[in-house]
């Protein structure tokens, strides 16, 4: 039911992502951002990330988030749009703001970064049960959702906890931990709350150095798993070692190598990588690849300054995925590589 009370049947599309999308303010120049003169604008948030990356392969998907009646809520709008979302169930909040940040240029994943986030109080942070379209939400294949939204608002957490909670016909949900500490009221909420969610979850994303910091593991994988033994699939990412899956119906676990990458930023890597699973999965491709077309759409991601890239076609994601383990582990992906789609596989690589 929608905020007015009108009932809506939308399509079925592949998936949903509900949470926040902010604008972004990318540096023009390298520097701190007190000194920084001129931004390029951009638009971020790790659920509309995945959704515009499995549009732009491809898929039919919808974004669900909540904006402010203001220019930069039209901008998101359009420019997730743009990407062949459906944006139809979002809703504008005519007394809140559309979140925004500033990020330097530096890769957010060392030290030599800086991020300003002003986001608190936001349209999105007052999305609940009363004022999300449950229709919209709930006709996908797949529902992704993530931890960041959890920790916007006690509102949202319902409203998290609402959309997991098993029920008949409910999508398979996925969801990514992605905790971010500074997002949080309490530090101390965030491990119960985060594994809570990830047990009712059909598709779990996690890094082994976020689970370390999330809950203390530190026994890799295997004790991740013993963590969340519910999921059907728990996906383990390493950074650029690799990716463990977990699966139920498989008798052992499946690790993937990550391909080597010439990183611009690491911006929206792990929400490409997200898309490329999802992507897989829809297909019923093996777990296997799966995690390869992962690791090729964070490739993607990774080669740009940006949240989002254009990713490779799904002919040049589908041989390179297929490609034997050694060519595989040969592979050298740099700034560009996604436009090689009518080229042999060794034009690829970079030096």
């Amino acid at each position: 039911m929608t905020a007015n009370g009108a009932t809506n049947a939308p399509d079925v599309v592949d998936v949903v992502a509900l949470g926040e999308s902010m604008v972004t303010f990318l540096p023009t120049t390298p520097g701190r951002l007190a000194d920084v003169t001129s931004f390029d604008r951009g638009i971020g948030g790790a659920e509309s990330n995945v959704v515009c990356t499995l549009a732009a392969a491809g898929h039919a998907v919808r974004w669900v988030g909540r904006v402010g009646a203001d220019a930069f809520g039209d901008h998101l709008v359009a420019a997730i749009g743009a990407y062949g979302v459906d944006v139809s169930a979002v809703r504008r909040d005519p007394g809140r703001h559309t979140g925004i940040y500033f990020r330097t240029a530096g890769d957010r994943s060392t030290d030599a970064h800086e991020v300003a986030y002003y986001r608190a109080g936001s349209a999105a942070s007052a999305m609940s049960v009363a004022n999300v379209d449950a229709a919209a939400v709930g006709a996908g294949r797949i529902l992704h959702l993530s931890g960041i939204t959890a920790a916007l608002s006690p509102d949202c957490l319902h409203l998290l906890r609402t959309l997991t909670a098993p029920r008949p016909g409910r999508p398979l949900i996925s969801f990514d931990v992605n905790h971010r500490a500074r997002l949080w009221h309490s530090a101390t909420d965030a491990p119960a709350v985060l594994l809570d969610l990830a047990r009712t979850a059909d598709i779990v994303f996690v890094g082994l150095d976020e689970a370390e910091e999330t809950w203390g593991v530190t026994g890799g994988a295997d004790q991740i798993r013993e963590l969340l033994p519910e999921p059907g699939v728990l996906v383990v990412k390493d950074g650029g070692r690799g990716a463990t899956a977990h699966v139920h119906a498989e008798p052992r676990t499946t690790f993937a190598p990550a391909p080597r990458v010439t990183v611009t930023a690491a911006t929206g890597a792990g929400d490409a990588f997200a898309a490329g699973f999802l992507s897989g999965t829809l297909r019923n491709l093996p777990v296997g690849e799966r995690l390869r077309h992962g690791h090729l759409m964070a490739a993607a991601a990774l080669t740009v300054p940006g949240d989002l890239a254009t990713p490779p076609s799904r002919a040049l994601a589908d041989r390179l995925a297929a490609l034997d383990d050694q060519a595989w582990e040969t592979l050298r992906l740099g700034p560009g590589w996604t436009a090689a789609d009518d080229r042999a596989d060794e034009e690829v690589r970079t030096p």
